[in-house]
């Protein structure tokens, strides 16, 4: 599987892609915001390791330029704030960690979020359907009236979730367990973020996912 690293610290990105060719992952370099705009199209990475602090364009500015290739993203940064861990989750970041950091485990966090899209998309059945919506589960796409809607990683995997549970009541703290599967710090407004992006999305089918007051939400199709 391939792997983009975005750092413009050279010595951190020598130690990650020399970790990560050992497990036998391909990696493609990447120092700058530009380099990495330009390069993610091309390579068409499994997952990329995106650094906040680069010396061009942030990596939250990033995260939301590459959200329509659906690729996950695992910020790597010097910043400890919750908030800026809060943000980037909310731009649709698969995971967060602080350096410095052991290498060991952010192979570990990688593995896992391939491991969880992997997950996913493999279903018995190649192909989902909820009214108009139609989930292609082996190549994790989604079709409503037969066009193809662009989601994040997490967006896809929440939609997924909602159309395989319709009518079941999800509090938002489920969503964080199911969706995000890691140890999660922060609050629920992650989830709130990502529904209201789905529903933005969904267009006039976006009264599909109903809030459930004092609860959380649930997906039902009504035509």
């Amino acid at each position: 599987m391939k792997i983009l690293i975005v750092d413009d610290e050279p010595a951190i990105v020598d130690l990650i892609k020399i970790n990560l060719e050992l497990e036998g992952f391909e990696t493609c370099v990447c120092y700058t915001g530009q380099q990495a705009l330009k390069s993610a199209p091309i390579f068409d990475p499994d997952l990329i390791i995106l650094d906040i602090m680069l010396p061009d364009i942030s990596g939250f500015e990033i995260c939301k330029q590459l959200q329509n290739l659906s690729i996950p993203i695992i910020m790597l940064t010097a910043k400890n704030d919750i908030k800026d861990k809060i943000y980037g989750l909310e731009l649709g970041a698969d995971d967060y960690i602080t350096k410095p950091f052991d290498s060991r485990e952010l192979t570990a966090r990688i593995k896992t979020v391939l491991r969880r899209i992997d997950k996913f998309g493999a279903k018995d059945e190649t192909t989902i359907s909820a009214g108009p919506i139609m989930i292609n589960t082996l190549e994790r796409q989604v079709y409503i009236d037969g066009e193809e809607l662009i989601l994040t990683p997490k967006e896809y995997d929440l939609l997924l979730i909602f159309v395989e549970n319709q009518r079941r009541v999800f509090s938002r703290e489920n969503l964080l367990e199911l969706v995000w599967n890691f140890d999660y710090i922060g609050d629920s407004r992650t989830v709130d973020m990502h529904v209201q992006r789905l529903r933005k999305k969904l267009g006039k089918y976006s009264l599909f996912i109903k809030t459930v007051f004092g609860i959380g939400y649930k997906f039902e199709v009504q035509i």
